[in-house]
């Protein structure tokens, strides 16, 4: 099983609750993606599956632990979207594989004392799917727990939410951030996973899903052009350039996430016309690179522009003390 980082009061509050026999049917665990969520679920069903809710660990050698990690334990089943024959994932899950957990409810639990029902994500089932796991939800077979992960409670149908409890999931901190790092990279190389820790947002999946990307380099590239404005373009013509060979795709889709981020991120702390001019650029840069992939624009031109949208913070630095002075 993967180890779980930054997570332990979520844990303990459902865990204790099955220790008590209150524990309820269904649950959502919400919150951004890749900060450990679907771990969660996994790491509380072998808990419950094997029995050992009060000691909230597992053995290795547990029979449980075996049946698990070999996917054939007979009392858990876990929806997510299938592999086609190309190789991609299909678009959602289907209700076809919702309706298929009803061999799961039909007989009692074989091996633990109940069922266990994880759905990674439920934001992927399509409308159908959605339904036909409502009604479980409304009558839920006996010793079956649901656990849905999800990215975007609101994106759920309401009866849905309605029927589970939410245990809403935080970023994790830095410590543990850096720990789940060098868990899962344990060869990566300091400066590397201090850079990962800087642009994660305390997602560890998010974090690993960037690395090799080199985006702490284009968020120094970013902090110089908003420190300076960039007058020669340098910068900017720099990036433009790294950013739209065919190779640097993945780096540019990336660049197209953090530099509206950046912007963010520096309006915080600004007042005044300052706070107003951030908002401004924001919003500029976001629509711009919200739109780059699907209106196929010229990637070195998208990134100048992004770039000009960060430049635009330099030449209102100093605006909050103006507007005093005034």
């Amino acid at each position: 099983m993967t180890s779980i980082f930054g997570h332990d009061t979520a844990r303990a509050e459902i865990l204790n609750a099955a220790v008590a026999g209150r524990l309820h049917h269904g649950w959502i665990f919400a919150g951004p993606q890749g900060i450990g969520k679907a771990s969660l679920a996994r790491d509380i069903t072998l808990c419950l599956l094997a029995g050992r809710e009060a000691i909230g660990s597992v053995p290795t050698d547990h029979q449980a632990a075996h049946l698990f990690a070999a996917g054939t334990h007979p009392d858990y089943a876990e929806l997510a979207r299938l592999e086609k024959d190309s190789g991609d994932l299909a678009r959602n899950i289907s209700v076809d594989q919702v309706r298929g957990l009803s061999r799961l409810f039909s007989t009692a639990p074989s091996v633990s004392q109940r069922r266990v029902i994880v759905i990674d994500a439920a934001d992927d089932m399509e409308r159908g799917a959605a339904n036909a796991l409502l009604k479980n939800l409304e009558e839920p077979p006996r010793d079956v727990l649901f656990l849905l992960i999800s990215h975007a409670p609101s994106r759920l149908l309401p009866t849905i939410r309605s029927r589970c409890r939410v245990m809403r999931l935080s970023p994790l901190s830095d410590d543990a951030m850096e720990a789940a790092l060098r868990a899962a990279v344990p060869e990566m190389a300091e400066r590397e996973r201090a850079e990962l820790l800087r642009v994660g947002g305390g997602s560890p999946g998010r974090a690993l899903a960037l690395s090799g990307l080199g985006v702490a380099d284009m968020l120094d590239a970013l902090a110089r052009i908003a420190e300076t404005g960039d007058p020669s373009n340098g910068e900017r013509l720099a990036l433009a350039k790294a950013l739209s060979l065919k190779a640097a795709r993945p780096r540019y889709e990336t660049f197209l996430e953090q530099a509206p981020a950046f912007i963010a991120g520096q309006a915080k702390g600004r007042s005044g016309k300052a706070l107003a001019d951030a908002i401004a650029a924001w919003e500029a840069a976001r629509d711009l690179a919200g739109g780059a992939i699907p209106l196929s624009l010229d990637p070195s031109a998208t990134v100048f522009e992004l770039c000009s949208h960060v430049a635009t913070l330099a030449q209102t630095r100093n605006a909050p003390l103006m507007d005093r002075a005034g």
